[in-house]
């Protein structure tokens, strides 16, 4: 049924913030015409945003954004109050974009000490109003859809630096797979984040655990600690917990 469909199509582009139309047809079982008239009527009705051979979530690049356009809303602000107790003055930060990183941005306290590297234009944005915060814009290419930068400029500068810790947002994780995502170009700047960062702190909901997209990041023993709203005994856990600490 159509409002059964959309439904559906509305809670995979709020859990992985971007989607295909194909992806979704195949998931539906659909044509593609069908989903792109659903996806249509969703933008129409202001639910997403309707992009070229997709859809992505009105909470990715908006800012500032609902609380109510953001899934999940308190389950990340749980997973950003654990990650802030990795932080302290003086350390040197990456930090990639995304919903959960604002809310990390939002908890911190603002008169630490730091020094923050980062391609998303919105956490630059937000980390000015710290008085103690230098900020680095890692610049390139633009990706209109998730507002970060892409491309050889943002590679290169990553390949001559090595940061204290980075925080990285995903969409997609698998303890068979690894760490992936859907944009190509995005996937590769968040490997030379992993590979410019002695840490690398994975923040995630729960929802989106055993799930996997076209392109790898890296495998999950490449990440030092992962952090989701769960206890970390939780079972749902049980098949990471040989390679990452669990936080």
């Amino acid at each position: 049924m159509k409002d059964e469909r959309q439904q559906i199509i509305l809670s995979k582009v709020m859990l992985h913030n971007r989607v295909l139309l194909s992806d979704l047809s195949d998931l539906l079982n659909v044509s593609i015409d069908t989903i792109r008239r659903d996806v249509k009527e969703l933008d129409s009705e202001k639910k997403l945003k309707k992009v070229h051979g997709g859809a992505v979530s009105l909470g990715y690049n908006n800012l500032p954004y609902k609380a109510e356009e953001v899934y999940f809303l308190q389950k990340k602000i749980v997973i950003a109050k654990k990650a802030i107790n990795f932080l302290r003055d003086d350390l040197v930060v990456l930090i990639g974009g995304g919903t959960t990183n604002i809310e990390l941005i939002k908890a911190m306290p603002h008169k630490i000490k730091l020094t923050v590297f980062t391609p998303s234009l919105i956490i630059a944005s937000k980390l000015m109003s710290f008085p103690n915060v230098e900020v680095n814009f890692i610049g390139g290419k633009i990706s209109k859809e998730a507002q970060i930068s892409y491309g050889g400029s943002p590679i290169k500068i990553l390949s001559n630096i090595k940061v204290d810790i980075c925080f990285l947002g995903i969409g997609n994780i698998d303890s068979e797979f690894g760490i992936s995502e859907l944009d190509w170009e995005i996937v590769q700047v968040k490997q030379a984040m992993v590979e410019a960062s002695k840490k690398t702190i994975l923040l995630t909901i729960s929802e989106k655990l055993n799930s996997v997209q076209r392109f790898k990041i890296c495998e999950i023993s490449e990440i030092h600690t992962l952090i989701t709203e769960l206890d970390p005994e939780d079972r749902e856990l049980d098949a990471y917990r040989k390679d990452v600490e669990i936080l």
